[in-house]
């Protein structure tokens, strides 16, 4: 009995931990496109820029691939996805971009 009770529980936990993600998730991507990274980015097709699925691919065993890509964002690039550069996104909050951020390196 203590047992179903305990699979019970953890697969309770489960779905809500899924649940809060799914919500973690959605919020991150309202963030993108209240930060105007949805103008030349979409989640899983080439834009202006490169999906973020490609990016997620490209970066997401990199150890330090939340601070570069936070720096990439913030200070802009050029060269890595094509000769199209992004301009740097100095005015997003920090916070706002580590969030993104780590949202697009869940995206498979």
């Amino acid at each position: 009995m203590k047992s179903i009770m305990l699979a019970a529980a953890l697969g309770a936990s489960l779905v809500v931990t899924g649940a809060a993600r799914a919500q973690d998730a959605k919020a991150a991507e309202e963030l993108a496109k209240k930060s105007a990274c949805m103008a030349c980015h979409a989640t899983d097709k080439k834009m202006v820029g490169p999906s973020y699925k490609d990016v997620a691919a490209k970066y997401r065993t990199r150890k330090d691939a939340e601070a570069y890509l936070a720096d990439k964002v913030k200070k802009g690039g050029k060269g890595v996805w094509g000769d199209i550069p992004m301009p740097p996104n100095a005015g997003v909050k920090d916070e706002d971009v580590r969030t993104i951020v780590r949202w697009i390196l869940t995206i498979k």
